[in-house]
């Protein structure tokens, strides 16, 4: 992507799609699994009462039209890209809040929403 087209957040992103790969926002929603009103939401800087695209619909995005890369998408919305999380990974964490009692893993819980919405707000 050229410097002219980085997009400064989602919604000029998402016209940055439509032209690269002439879709519509009903396909880009067909696409990443949303309803065409949610994008069309997007497209309008449209809050409502969510948080906005959540990061699988954001991965999501960057899958379906890869000229723009995971963390371009992220950083479009406003947020900070997660790190990858392998099986391997994802086996160990879970393995590891099985030995937390339930007062830990509600603790636990409460700092990784905590940390999750820095991500979102770009903190």
């Amino acid at each position: 992507m050229d410097k002219q087209e980085r997009p400064v957040d989602l919604a000029q992103l998402l016209a940055l799609i439509k032209d690269a790969y002439d879709v519509t926002e009903t396909e880009i929603a067909r696409r990443i699994g949303v309803a065409p009103a949610t994008v069309n939401a997007w497209v309008h800087r449209k809050r409502g009462t969510g948080r906005g695209p959540n990061p699988d619909k954001l991965r999501a995005l960057a899958a379906a039209f890869p000229r723009y890369s995971e963390d371009t998408v992220f950083r479009a919305a406003g947020r900070k890209s997660p790190g990858p999380l392998s099986s391997d990974a994802e086996a160990r964490i879970i393995e590891l809040w099985r030995g937390l009692t339930e007062e830990q893993q509600r603790a636990k819980e409460v700092e990784l929403r905590a940390l999750n919405e820095m991500n979102r707000t770009g903190q």
